[in-house]
């Protein structure tokens, strides 16, 4: 099985040894983030650093200024966490190292981009905002991501890209001193909490025949035993069918689906417009078509007719839930993508990962992706290094 580890150009820039180590795993590839998030990275094996904090969402290239001018949405330039092409530089030391280098590319997620331009966040049904979770149904935001994707998507050198978070964000989210663990609630009551109402939603609602200031009043009813109750931990669709109804649920999920397919079809058709022919093109995704976040939900086959392929979240046992509905609707040329955490701090299991593959393989997957090369521990990586082997 071809694998993927992902990796961000931090790792890799100022430490002369970490494209040989990255390639000494046994991997063929990289996924490097060119289009990222804030977030703060552990550099365990880094000569000059230990920790990175990523301010805020940004490019990890020189924007084309042609392309932004004049626009109120553009992405933003790095700070010093990844100066200049930063990018650039991890791919060429990656390339030297032998790998064939893909881009990682997140879209629907930047707090920076809600906090400058409020507008562009989904909006709950109690009126709080979500500044990290870009609404997908509102035009600007759409044209915004869709040119973001082919932007940070087609870098030179790439020889496909990942789009993460290509579809709704959500409530959760790993945000900075989050406190919202008080009232546990299972993916029923996140995808309520996750419903968007900003102007363009509740038309969409409404052209679904849901009343949107119905709607959101039906959530607060629904929401309110799990406040009160301390939580709930119910899940699957028949249970976001119990708190809404099944008429309201699928019509809120019919205007989602309808949102999120937009973006998905236009971002892949304009990455695939600025890239080679043979440029590969994979969606990180879920099976379930109401969930959010970095692997959105999506409909399988849609999906597949749409797209080369998926990454798909499948550490912890996900692999049996999320391949099979995959695997039924692939090509031969379909590239099924199984993602495996192999940082046992980040609760990963590299001393399985050689059974974790062969099973995801029985499922129906036909690559890996390890999650990460950079933030692994010196012993996280000798295990994976013996279980890749073990794997030829």
């Amino acid at each position: 099985m071809r694998t993927s580890a992902f990796v961000y150009p931090w790792d890799v820039i100022g430490d002369p040894d970490a494209a040989a180590r990255i390639a000494d795993l046994g991997v063929e590839q990289v996924t490097l983030a060119s289009a990222y998030h804030s977030t703060r990275a552990l550099t365990p094996r880094h000569p000059a650093h230990r920790l990175v904090t990523a301010e805020y969402a940004a490019v990890l290239y020189p924007p084309d200024r042609s392309r932004w001018a004049g626009r109120d949405l553009a992405p933003y330039e790095a700070g010093d966490w990844a100066p200049g092409d930063a990018y650039g530089a991890a791919a060429l030391a990656l390339e030297a190292a032998g790998l064939d280098v893909h881009s990682w590319v997140v879209l629907a997620h930047s707090s920076r981009l809600g906090a400058e331009h409020p507008g562009t966040s989904v909006v709950n049904a109690y009126g709080d905002r979500y500044p990290w979770a870009p609404c997908v149904a509102r035009p600007e935001v759409r044209a915004y991501l869709v040119d973001l994707a082919a932007e940070a998507a087609v870098r030179p050198g790439a020889r496909g890209t990942e789009l993460e978070s290509c579809g709704w964000y959500g409530m959760a989210h790993l945000h900075a001193h989050d406190k919202i663990a008080g009232v546990v609630l299972g993916d029923a009551a996140q995808y309520l909490m996750s419903l968007c109402f900003c102007a363009a939603c509740r038309e969409g609602y409404a052209g679904q025949g849901a009343d949107p200031d119905e709607l959101a009043a039906c959530v607060r009813r629904a929401l309110e035993p799990v406040w009160s109750a301390g939580g709930s931990a119910d899940a699957g669709w028949p249970a976001v069918e119990k708190l809404l109804g099944a008429g309201l649920a699928a019509a809120t999920l019919a205007w989602r689906a309808h949102a999120a397919r937009a973006l998905q079809e236009a971002a892949v058709a304009a990455v695939r417009a600025a890239a080679h022919p043979a440029f590969r093109i994979l969606l990180h995704a879920d099976p379930a078509p109401y969930r959010t976040g970095a692997n959105p939900g999506v409909d399988p086959a849609h999906i597949l007719s749409v797209a080369d392929g998926v990454v798909l979240p499948c550490t912890g046992g996900g692999a049996d839930t999320v391949l099979p509905p995959f695997a039924a609707h692939a090509r031969v040329d379909t590239v099924l993508a199984a993602n495996l955490t192999v940082v046992t701090g980040m609760g990963g299991s590299p001393s399985t990962l050689a059974a974790d593959a062969a099973h995801a393989r029985e499922l129906g997957a036909t690559e890996l992706r390890l999650y990460h090369a950079g933030l692994a521990s010196d012993q996280d990586l000798a295990t994976v290094r013996e279980a890749l082997l073990a794997l030829r």
